[in-house]
Order: C-alpha cells, then sequence, then structure tokens
C-alpha cells in the first residue's frame, strides 16, 4: 500500500525539463518542437485530407510561409500589446527574444489572418476558403502547444484539492488543476473533432462558416478553462474577477457571433 501510495503522488508532480535535447550548446526546446509539429501535421493534413482541387493544393504550399510569418509576428506582437506593454515599453530590445517565451494566440490569430488575407489578395482568391481549412487544422497546433506548455510548467492552473491536481515543483508546492492539459483537451482534440464534424456536412460549400464556427467554439472553451487557470501574474484579475484573456475571448466570441450571421445570409 504504501509502495503504491507513493507512485500515486509521483505520478502528479510535475518536474519536466523544458529542454527537449541538446546539440552542443543549443537547446531545442518542447514548446518549438510544438510550434513546428503543429504547422507540419496541420499542413500534411490540408494537403492529404482537406484540399482536392490541384490549384488550391499549390497555393497552399505558398501560404505556409505567410502563415509562419503572421503566427510569430503577430503571436510576439499581441503579447506585449496585450499582457506585458509597460515592461516591452521599458525594455524594447526584448520584444526580439521569442526564446525567452511570451507569445499570444490571439496574437497569432490576429497574425494569421492579416497573412492570409495578404496572399489571397495577391492571388485574386476568396481568403475564407484557407481560413477556413486553417481553422481546421489549427487546433492541432493548440493540442501540442498545450502539452508544451504543461511541460514547461507555464498558464498553470489555480490551486485545488482535486485528486488529479499536479504540483509545478519549478513554481511552488502548491497542488494547482493541470488546466493546460484541460486546454488541450477541449482547445484540441474537441475542437478538432467538433469543427472537422461541420466541415463534413457544409462540404466548404460556404466560406467563411467554418471560421465563424472556429472563433465561436474556442472562444467559449477559452473563456469556461479560464475559471480554472491561474491568472498573468503582471495583470491579476480585472472587473467581475474575469482574466484579461477572458475579456478578448467575449470579443472574439461575438466576432465569431457575427460572421457566422453574416454567412448564413447568403
Amino acid at each position: 500500500m504504501n509502495i503504491f501510495y507513493l507512485y500515486y503522488l509521483k505520478m502528479f508532480i510535475n518536474n519536466f525539463d523544458p529542454v527537449a535535447f541538446q546539440i552542443f550548446s543549443f537547446e531545442i526546446r518542447w514548446y518549438s518542437l510544438a510550434y513546428i509539429f503543429g504547422i507540419i501535421f496541420g499542413w500534411l493534413y490540408c494537403k492529404k485530407k482537406l484540399i482536392k482541387d490541384e490549384k488550391l493544393l499549390n497555393l497552399f504550399d505558398d501560404l505556409i510561409a505567410y502563415l509562419i510569418i503572421g503566427i510569430i509576428i503577430g503571436g510576439r506582437l499581441g503579447y506585449v500589446i496585450f499582457y506585458n506593454f509597460n515592461y516591452y515599453l521599458n525594455n524594447f530590445t526584448e520584444i526580439l527574444m521569442v526564446w525567452n517565451g511570451g507569445m499570444s494566440f490571439h496574437g497569432g490569430l490576429i497574425g494569421v489572418v492579416l497573412a492570409t488575407t495578404i496572399f489571397c489578395k495577391k492571388h485574386k482568391i476568396n481568403s475564407y476558403i484557407f481560413l477556413d481549412l486553417i481553422a481546421l487544422v489549427a487546433p492541432i497546433g493548440l493540442f501540442l502547444g498545450r502539452v508544451a506548455n504543461f511541460i514547461n510548467s507555464e498558464l498553470y492552473g489555480r490551486e485545488t484539492d482535486v485528486f488529479w491536481s499536479v504540483k509545478f515543483v519549478a513554481v511552488d508546492n502548491i497542488s494547482r488543476h493541470p488546466s493546460q492539459i484541460y486546454e488541450a483537451i477541449f482547445e484540441g482534440l474537441i475542437l478538432f473533432f467538433l469543427l472537422n464534424h461541420f466541415s463534413k456536412k457544409d462540404n466548404f460549400k460556404n466560406p467563411g462558416l467554418i471560421s465563424s464556427m472556429f472563433l465561436i467554439f474556442y472562444s467559449f472553451f477559452r473563456f469556461t478553462l479560464e475559471f480554472f487557470r491561474e491568472p498573468d501574474f503582471q495583470i491579476g484579475y480585472l472587473i467581475y474577477q474575469l482574466t484579461l484573456g477572458q475579456f478578448i475571448s467575449i470579443v472574439f466570441f461575438f466576432l465569431g457571433i457575427f460572421l457566422y450571421f453574416k454567412k448564413n445570409e447568403n
């Protein structure tokens, strides 16, 4: 019994190394791998399963470079502007130090939308065609990213005594919700299957509809799961004990609702 009890305790202590492997002095981190494999798996899924038109296949390959730039620049600037503006205002050169952490999903989303819009205008194609495809595979990256957050002991949950709680030893000795895993499940796995289920029914007949559903479902999941997540220490809670992430999610939720009804008018 004592051996089993000790094993049980060890199962819920997070002491992972954020470095996946090291080549000489060059570190490869799990978070970087999450971005890389999220893009690769999303690209392959689109190419092998979703895109049937030969022209779109060729254009999608060219779009990937735009998306990578949009994700990195948008994600970084989103974090700087939304979550830590005063710090970076006084430490301007650190904005470029992406390897030190600090990326915003909503910033990355804006970056992807802008990059896709620019690309599609250049090639004279409806941007919602590609935005719908991106929405269908984005949960893959979200899943891997949240798992990487868990490994890094970042974006951790609030204090709890539930039996599946986790102690992030790099943070403190408090039992917390594994909120990163909650988000990986809902914003990753469940969102992926929901959107792909609806895409089969719609069959891409109404470009923009899947994008609107992504905004709606993701924002709902994110808003709800933020109740289990510790707010950013430099911001804390805002009015009504809600976090900044929740307020941003509300904005994107209503953008999704607006887009949904706009597309259903056609």
